[in-house]
């Protein structure tokens, strides 16, 4: 995943700015963003404030390390259930 150029408190004052009566088109053009990425923003961190939105991008980071062990977890699994469910023909 691609890490993004402004943290989260530079979000989130961005948002509060545009809040507080800034046109939305002033805002992206001193950020040097789109309209569509400010929009984004304000889906994912609209009325959150800087620390509640830094705990946020916290948690999903650790959902997104949680589900990529939950999936090499369940392969190794898998692998294993195929391994035991064999018949293994060895000498008698």
């Amino acid at each position: 995943m691609r890490r993004s150029r402004f943290s989260v408190e530079q979000i989130v004052a961005v948002l509060k700015q545009v809040e507080l009566g800034m046109a939305v088109a002033d805002a992206c053009r001193k950020m040097g963003i789109s309209e569509q990425t400010f929009y984004r923003w304000k889906k994912q961190y609209g009325s959150l404030e800087p620390d509640q939105a830094r705990e946020l991008k916290q948690l999903q980071e650790e959902n997104a390390r949680l589900k990529k062990l939950v999936a090499d977890l369940s392969l190794d699994k898998a692998i294993l259930q195929d391994i035991a469910a064999k018949k293994w023909s060895g000498p008698r």
